[in-house]
């Protein structure tokens, strides 16, 4: 949890047994040990206990129970009493249907962050050719040289991993979930396929529309941590399309639309997210992947800069 008390947004992680959520409180940032203090929408209270902080939502408070509040006090000496006749009681309006998508965070007014995940590491390589063309080795070089390609547009650049380790899944998502303006980027290299050529991948729609970033709502939300990609998947199409085009163009052979497959990395994504993939391991040698990765590098630049537009028109 981060922040400085300054009026900006902020995230948190929540676990509740089994399950994770992801709360978005558009009112409040903050850093310390102990903190009490009151929001738009609600109490929260950090408390530290050992090396561990303890979460608790004490009381999220709607516009209603302010108001019953105010109501409930007592009536000036002498003041006259009401003379409002009561009202006959009416039936209870019909609850609305529950949404079918998870509530997406507020777009960041800019997209200032591009967090890369080279895929695999440690023990895990991926997949693995004849000749001992590893992915994790592989993906890792790809980032090294997407990141300067990308800084050089002013974005900062984030990666899961620096070396040769194996964050976790959730590891992984938290780096892009901690970050307000971001797009997240999970780069594979595959065993099978044309050599030479790039698919990009996005989550499929699930049978329910996405949440735009026009209807996204301002309130605070809890989303189910293996959800949190559903809010953002019409931009995560968007930026799937834009670099689609781009692999297109420079490799020949490569799709001109991109694919929508249950990819689990970006299930638990709460930013625009895809996944890139390199074909293949299958090589002879490392050679033509190496001499891919600047031009993919640039290709993908160049499509987060269109990316960007759509972005910030959205939040705007």
């Amino acid at each position: 949890m981060q922040g400085k008390l300054n009026g900006q947004a902020w995230r948190i992680t929540w676990a509740c047994g089994s399950r994770k959520y992801l709360w978005d409180a558009p009112s409040l940032e903050f850093t310390g040990v102990t903190l009490s203090q009151t929001v738009d929408s609600g109490i929260l209270m950090v408390v530290r206990c050992g090396t561990f902080f303890l979460l608790f939502v004490l009381i999220l408070v709607s516009a209603r129970t302010v108001q019953a509040r105010r109501q409930a006090v007592p009536a000036p000496q002498g003041a006259a009493p009401s003379q409002t006749p009561p009202q006959p009681s009416q039936p209870a309006a019909p609850q609305p249907a529950p949404q079918a998508i998870p509530p997406a965070a507020p777009l960041h007014k800019t997209l200032a962050v591009v967090v890369l995940d080279p895929a695999h590491g440690g023990a895990d390589q991926g997949a693995r050719g004849s000749t001992g063309i590893a992915e994790s080795d592989v993906v890792l070089s790809f980032a090294r040289l997407l990141r300067i390609s990308l800084e050089a547009q002013g974005l900062r650049v984030l990666l899961t991993r620096q070396t040769n380790e194996d964050p976790s899944f959730d590891d992984r998502s938290k780096t892009a979930n901690a970050q307000r303006g971001a797009i997240f980027i999970t780069l594979h290299v595959s065993s099978t396929g044309p050599a030479g050529t790039v698919r990009v991948y996005s989550l499929p729609q699930e049978g329910a529309p996405a949440v735009t970033a026009a209807a996204i709502p301002a309130r605070p939300a809890l989303v189910r941590w293996d959800r949190a990609q559903q809010g953002y998947l019409d931009l995560s199409r968007k930026l799937a399309e834009l670099i689609q085009i781009q692999m297109a163009q420079r490799f020949r052979g490569s799709p001109e639309i991109p694919t929508a497959a249950a990819v689990r990395q970006l299930r638990t994504i709460a930013a625009p997210a895809v996944a890139i993939e390199v074909s293949s391991v299958s090589l002879p040698d490392r050679a033509p992947l190496d001499k891919m990765a600047p031009v993919l590098a640039d290709g993908v630049a160049r499509a987060v800069a269109a990316f960007r537009l759509v972005y910030e028109a959205g939040a705007k």
